[in-house]
Parts: C-alpha cells; sequence; structure tokens
C-alpha cells in the first residue's frame, strides 16, 4: 500500500487528496504562547535546544481531533502536563512509581484531574487502537541498553498497536551525532557506553509498519554545557550558526510526527 505524502509549513499541512485528486491544505490554528517558566517544567533539561519540538507539534496536529494521549517514559511529567493544558485525558506512565515521580508537577498547574497515572513498560503496551497521540522524549536509548536493536525496534511496533488508525506519535530522541558527542559520551557520561544512541538512517527500520513520517535534527553543542546557563547560551549559537552549517547526521536531538 502506498504511503500518503505530507508536507509540514506554518499554516498547516499539504496532502493529497484521492477523493479530489488534489493536493488539499489542512489549516491548523497556531496555540497560544506557553510562558518561558512552563516551558522549562515541560522540557526541564537543555530547554532551549529540546523546546523546540514544542510548536514543531503544535503547527502539525489537530488538537480537535484528539481525546485521549499517553506519555511514556514520563519520570517527572513534563509532556502530560503539556498535553492536559491543553484540556486532553492524559495517561502519564513510566515504567514504574509514576505517580509518586510526577504528580506533583502536575497538583502545580491544577490540571492533575485530567490524568491518570500508570506503570508501562514501552516495551510492552497494554493497549490496541486506543490513543489519539502518544508522545515520548529521550527513552529509546535507555531502553535499547547494550545495543539491543530489537528491543528497540519492537517499542515502536508497540506504540503502533497502540494507537488508533490515523493515530499519531509524537517522538524527540537522543541521537548518536558526531564521533565527538559519541567519545565524550563514552568519557564523562555515566551511561554513555551502554545506552544506545540511534542513528537518523535506523528511523526507516524503526517506522517501516507507518503510513508516513517526517524526522528533523537539531541541536550541535548545546549539550556540553554544565549548566543550564551554558546549555542555553551553546544553544543560541546551534540555533544562529551550527544548525545551518552542520549535516543532520552530526546532531544531537532528533525529533518528528509518525502516523498509523
Amino acid at each position: 500500500m502506498s504511503k500518503r505524502i505530507f508536507y509540514f509549513h506554518s499554516i498547516g499541512y499539504t496532502f493529497f487528496s484521492r477523493e479530489t485528486k488534489n493536493f488539499c491544505i489542512k489549516r491548523i490554528p497556531p496555540p497560544p504562547p506557553l510562558s518561558n517558566d512552563v516551558i522549562q517544567d515541560i522540557i526541564q533539561w537543555d530547554v532551549l535546544s529540546w523546546s523546540k519540538i514544542l510548536p514543531y507539534w503544535d503547527r502539525n496536529i489537530d488538537w480537535n481531533t484528539v481525546e485521549n494521549c499517553l506519555e511514556l517514559g514520563g519520570r517527572q511529567g513534563g509532556l502530560s502536563l503539556w498535553l492536559a493544558l491543553k484540556e486532553r485525558h492524559t495517561i502519564c506512565s513510566d515504567l514504574s512509581n509514576t505517580q509518586v515521580q510526577a504528580e506533583l508537577l502536575h497538583k502545580k498547574y491544577k490540571i492533575h484531574e485530567l490524568i491518570t497515572y500508570q506503570d508501562i513498560d514501552a516495551t510492552n503496551i497494554p493497549y490496541e487502537n486506543y490513543f489519539d497521540i502518544i508522545v515520548f522524549k529521550s527513552i529509546i536509548g535507555g531502553i535499547g541498553r547494550n545495543n539491543n536493536i530489537a528491543i528497540q525496534k519492537k517499542t515502536f511496533n508497540e506504540i503502533y498497536k497502540a494507537l488508533k488508525p490515523g493515530g499519531k506519535l509524537l517522538f524527540a530522541e537522543n541521537l548518536a551525532g558526531s564521533s565527538f558527542h559519541q567519545f565524550l559520551r563514552r568519557k564523562f557520561v555515566k551511561w554513555g557506553k551502554s545506552w544506545r544512541y540511534i542513528s537518523l538512517n535506523e528511523y526507516k527500520t524503526f517506522f517501516s509498519s507507518y503510513k508516513n513520517y517526517e524526522v528533523k535534527a537539531t541541536g550541535m553543542i548545546a549539550l556540553f554545557g554544565r549548566s543550564e546557563w551554558q546549555r542555553n547560551a551553546l544553544a543560541i549559537i546551534d540555533r544562529l550558526i551550527l544548525n545551518h552549517i552542520c549535516p543532520d547526521n552530526w546532531k544531537y536531538i532528533s525529533f518528528g510526527i509518525a502516523e498509523k
């Protein structure tokens, strides 16, 4: 079966309609802006670099069609907060102790009534054809510890199973990056030798069952900052210069959307 090709842009996305035999534009209204403090609570680390994912996702999702959402690997529940602020019913999940880790942040914003907490293993999701949106940030490398690409592929298959037809995965994940990134991680990051950081080319395998997907890459030097202030300062250099001149396979953040 041929895949529908979507072209994303600032006013929405363009797609080919088999009914009209023409390209059509789906217009998606812009969401209200988030304050810097809210973005900090959603992203939590290396904020200026990773926060680029939020406006991209917002531009390309029609939230009027979304009811049920799931965050995988939520930890403090930042992306569950983002979803609940849109008044969408959300399951916040992690491998264990999900509610203990995440509920305090959600109560701060008084949106915890929209959120259900459930311990879920992303490699064995106990739902089928249920969610309109599944979202994760920075979980695949840890899942693939000790070079286990098979379990990483299984995770994407489990997400596919849990999505409704037409449902979307919003993903943001660490990339292997350049040889310099890889060297420094092995030397200075305690999990750098065991995590399996993915490459852009591997998304072709991970999304082989999906109808369509788009992947973008960003970030070169911001992760080398020792403090959040330093990371944000370096992220400005990335945004103004390095993201424009460095190839995507040198970058350390990937993000995008995949549709079932």
